[in-house]
């Protein structure tokens, strides 16, 4: 276990030694911004795709129709 902090301790030093960066690049904004669109259009058509829109108007049909 002192190992371990011996090393997080020495890798928290080198990092402040070293500067840190004050946030995200404009193409890292883009970046990000591409692979989060780009997992939105898949993520899209998988949920509207025929078998998983079933798949949920059946799940929500029964947890609607559950009694209390």
């Amino acid at each position: 276990m002192k190992s371990g902090m011996k090393k997080m301790r020495a890798w928290c030093r080198a990092r402040r030694a070293a500067g840190s960066d004050a946030g995200m690049t404009t193409s890292e904004y883009a970046m990000g911004t591409i692979a989060a669109a780009g997992f939105a259009a898949v993520l899209y058509k998988i949920v509207t795709s025929d078998s998983v829109s079933g798949a949920l108007e059946s799940v929500i049909g029964k947890a609607l129709d559950a009694p209390f």
